[in-house]
């Protein structure tokens, strides 16, 4: 694992503190190059897959299926709940609610490596989760957003195949067409992937500045209950279902970490640039909570897992 990616909430929380007060630093990254970013770092999580990954699904589908189940399940529920409690504006509500549809995100991979879960397990369900995701996350926010902020789902979901799943299948394409390339572009993919990520929640964060500091507590807040409610709800659901202690946390660490990116993208494109901005909080928020889960569950067993 390049040792850069493990500092990325630091990384990113570093830059977006930067962008609050200057945001000029960061938003000329803009719509045009997050998109162009989102497809690159997906690009970079289509490297890492190999057949292994879909071979280790047909053999044990269970962990997976469950899995799959409460990403698409427990999230938008946390969000739509979330949105509710805090009372968030239309156009923030709609954000929080279409980044909790999102699949899980590749970050994920890196904290079930730090809390010693089972990694191959948590690259096989954000796999799954996110060829899925051209159908279940335009569905599941159009159907949760409602009447707050109007939602175009079949434009949308071409967007998550041309940002996801094109990406993917050109990185899986390479790796058997131009493995000598893909070896080199591998070495950088962890530095390119925290690089890009960075810039696209510094640049959401730094462009609605003015809303997040006159009025940003509450929606960290929100973020915050969404995201914790994922970790939480995802680890004692697994448990009720029966899998193991390891195969529980990696599913509460996949649940619990979203591909902000592309709620970023989709907000930006579909919603409006203020709906991108819970969608930018929530990269920085679930990778701290992932990061804090990590060290503790790499260390020892809280009372309550014994």
């Amino acid at each position: 694992m390049n040792q850069l990616t493990q500092y990325f909430p630091f990384i990113a929380a570093g830059a977006s503190l930067l962008a609050l007060f200057e945001p000029a630093l960061f938003t000329w990254f803009n719509t045009f190059f997050i998109k162009i970013g989102l497809a690159l770092i997906m690009f970079f999580t289509g490297l890492s897959l190999n057949a292994d990954d879909f071979r280790r699904v047909a053999k044990n589908p269970r962990p997976v299926v469950i899995g799959f189940i409460l990403q698409y399940s427990v999230m938008p529920t946390m969000g739509y709940l979330s949105a509710e409690l805090f009372h968030l504006p239309k156009e923030l509500a709609a954000g929080l609610i279409l980044v909790a549809c999102c699949p899980g995100g590749t970050a994920s991979n890196v904290i079930s490596y730090l809390a010693k879960a089972d990694v191959p397990l948590s690259v096989s369900m954000t796999a799954c989760s996110t060829l899925a995701a051209a159908l279940f996350t335009p569905m599941l926010s159009s159907y949760l957003i409602g009447s707050r902020v109007p939602v175009d789902a079949w434009a949308m979901m071409i967007d998550t195949v041309l940002v996801i799943l094109l990406p993917i299948f050109l990185a899986l394409v390479l790796k058997h067409t131009a493995q000598r390339m893909i070896m080199r572009l591998e070495k950088g993919g962890n530095f390119i992937a925290v690089l890009l990520i960075t810039l696209i929640v510094a640049s959401i964060i730094g462009s609605s500045h003015t809303p997040i500091l006159q009025g940003g507590l509450t929606l960290i807040l929100a973020v915050i209950t969404l995201h914790a409610g994922g970790f939480f709800f995802g680890y004692i659901l697994s448990r009720l279902l029966k899998l193991d202690l390891i195969r529980a946390r990696t599913v509460s660490i996949e649940v619990g970490m979203q591909n902000s990116g592309l709620g970023v993208v989709l907000a930006t494109r579909h919603l409006s640039a203020l709906a991108a901005v819970p969608c930018a909080i929530s990269s920085l928020v679930h990778s701290i909570i992932g990061s804090i889960v990590a060290a503790w569950w790499s260390k020892k067993r809280p009372p309550f897992m014994h």
